[in-house]
């Protein structure tokens, strides 16, 4: 406990202004009177940020051998950049500072959880028992933003953040960093993660799955609006959300141990088909609170095993690489397509067309997933784990 609390605490107040920009920017955006198209694309500028920052502070972090002083190169930046975006009110001055906001806020998170992996295997606790925090803190502002933010009002907006943000610096200049790799790394190390075949088919496979997460992650806010709620309900449904799933990563020492990875993952898969099924027939807004329940299982599950399994099939000199490769996958491309087709199907249809055409996806996902499976447990790789298993059990 003494060795890891502060990170516990970094990871809680970063979380916690993540939320406000996860849960609020739509929301911000649209009380500044942006069209429909053009909050798609200004939320479309953090992922699209996020696709080469992510891996570019990644292998830094690598290079350099520590995790910590590069994430606090990145908070700190996001704070400061963070004050100068939301004083701007033009729609084209907007989109290049938010970029540069984005390369350095959008990193941190995957740091952040590439420090409490290792930090995790250097203590011998659960990767999840750490991460835990991270979704407490996000819950908790969930619930906490949507008051303030209803009381103070949506264009205050900031200041909430750089709070949060602010104590999440203090906690991180304190918190314990990585033990560095003993082999060097260089730049060419780097570039042969994108030959490594396993790696590239597994973040293919899990597209499909994560750009219906960043589409909801995007419009779930509006959508609830739509449906005839306030910033409230907002924060409700996220708190809630983040609340299961931080359930779900606390008792995770007890579920990865009982199952393989990969057929979490199609589990996961199976529970986001349903989840944004339900979603399309929901008549108001308290109905989404109870399907939000489902966020915990889903993106607790997917999540936290595709993390690690991501760290078994990189190197360990380039584990924050893959790491955050894996995250600009999950968070950045897909959250650019899915920002850009939300907001056209936001002014074509409404968002719960939306929702019809996340379930589509989700079904594609979970079938690609289980494809990936088979072809893992017949590869080499694959039949050596099983034998494992089966030793272990007898």
């Amino acid at each position: 406990m003494n060795s890891t609390w502060k990170l516990k605490g970094m990871l809680f107040f970063f979380h916690a202004s993540m939320t406000i920009m996860v849960s609020y920017l739509p929301v911000y955006l649209q009380a500044m009177d942006f069209t429909g198209s053009q909050i798609g694309f200004l939320l479309a500028v953090g992922p699209a940020a996020a696709i080469i920052a992510q891996p570019f502070w990644g292998f830094m972090s690598d290079k350099w051998k520590t995790v910590k002083k590069i994430l606090l190169v990145c908070i700190s930046g996001a704070l400061a950049i963070g004050f100068l975006v939301f004083q701007i009110a033009e729609y084209i001055v907007l989109i290049p500072m938010m970029y540069i906001f984005f390369s350095f806020l959008a990193p941190a998170g995957g740091l952040g959880d590439s420090l409490a992996q290792k930090v995790s295997v250097k203590h011998s606790v659960s990767f999840g028992s750490i991460r835990m925090w991270g979704s407490l803190g996000f819950a908790s502002a969930s619930l906490a933003g949507g008051i303030i933010l209803s009381y103070i009002g949506i264009m205050k907006i900031y200041y909430l953040f750089a709070f949060f943000l602010t104590i999440g610096i203090v906690f991180c200049y304190f918190a314990p960093d990585s033990e560095p790799a003993k082999k060097p790394v260089q730049l060419l190390n780097a570039f042969k993660l994108l030959k490594n075949v396993k790696l590239m088919l597994f973040l293919l496979m899990i597209m499909a799955i994560s750009l219906t997460h960043r589409m909801n992650d995007s419009f779930l806010g509006l959508y609830i609006v739509e449906l005839g709620g306030n910033e409230s309900y907002i924060g409700l449904a996220w708190f809630i959300g983040v609340v299961a799933e931080a359930v779900v990563f606390a008792f995770s020492y007890y579920w990865l141990r009982k199952f393989h990875p990969l057929t979490l993952i199609n589990i996961a898969a199976m529970i986001y088909f349903l989840r944004w099924l339900l979603m399309t027939f929901v008549p108001d807004p308290s109905y989404v609170l109870y399907i939000q329940v489902l966020h915990g299982i889903t993106f607790g599950i997917f999540y936290l095993t595709a993390f690690q399994f991501v760290t078994k099939l990189v190197p360990e000199e380039l584990e924050s690489t893959g790491h955050l490769l894996f995250i600009s996958v999950f968070f950045g491309i897909s959250g650019v397509i899915g920002s850009i087709i939300g907001g056209q199907v936001m002014n074509v249809f409404n968002l719960q067309v939306l929702y019809v055409v996340m379930a589509v996806l989700a079904a594609v996902g979970l079938l690609g997933s289980i494809l990936y499976r088979i072809g893992y447990f017949n590869s080499e790789d694959g039949r050596r784990e099983k034998e494992k298993m089966k030793q272990s059990i007898t």
